[in-house]
């Protein structure tokens, strides 16, 4: 129902109460059309939302040389350790596939940043990226992670490292190894012991005993 026409109606007095009650039940209809749904993954989405991550999921962007080398590097910037998976493990290839599809900006300058980093490496080691050793690997991303003390030859491969990082930053910490890797517990129930002591004795405050016994539980 169109709100701002239905007070319209009513102040002007012109509208018969059918009427009314017609907007009304189309825009019961209009919310019974976008009900959630339960995608593949499980997760609840409109329906507009569902059929747009189903277009987006149904096709394929990055080739698979191009995606393992995605993974070696989300892995280099945030590798498994003690606390945690890495960045794969937490499906950030994955995550990284979805967002250039989505935001088809990135396609671009992240292909282009792959085909540049395999270039580099064809050179100085004549490998691709993926098939160099990983001391040849960290050496090239040793020249293009710190925009700083980067050469100037090296810009197009800092723009692209600062976008992969970004993108795996976003995926990791958006996942649910990512959240708790950072100690994030969401809406978790938990109990109120009552304003401190400090507080309320900076503002000459105190509990009654009535409130101690009946609101207040230490």
């Amino acid at each position: 129902m169109d709100r701002r026409k239905s007070l319209k109606a009513l102040l002007v007095g012109t509208v018969a109460t059918g009427v009314l009650l017609d907007a009304c039940n189309t825009a019961d209809k209009k919310a019974a059309e976008n009900k959630a749904v339960t995608t593949d993954n499980g997760i609840n989405r409109m329906k507009e939302e569902a059929a747009h991550e189903k277009e987006v999921n149904a096709t394929t962007f990055f080739t698979p040389h191009e995606m393992a080398t995605i993974t070696i590097l989300a892995d280099i910037i945030i590798p498994k350790d003690d606390v945690s998976g890495s960045a794969s493990d937490a499906k950030v290839p994955d995550f990284i596939e979805f967002i250039v599809k989505d935001m088809p900006k990135h396609q671009v300058p992240m292909r282009g940043g792959l085909r540049w980093l395999d270039m580099q490496c064809l050179t100085h080691y004549k490998n691709s990226f993926a098939e160099c050793n990983k001391q040849q690997q960290m050496e090239i991303i040793d020249a293009i992670a710190y925009p700083k003390k980067a050469k100037p030859e090296m810009k197009s491969g800092v723009s692209f490292f600062n976008l992969m990082r970004n993108l795996t930053a976003t995926g990791f910490y958006t996942s649910e190894i990512g959240g708790k890797d950072v100690g994030y517990m969401g809406n978790v129930p938990n109990q109120w012991n009552g304003v401190p002591a400090d507080v309320l004795k900076q503002y000459n405050l105190a509990y009654t005993d009535k409130e101690l016994k009946e609101c207040i539980s230490f």
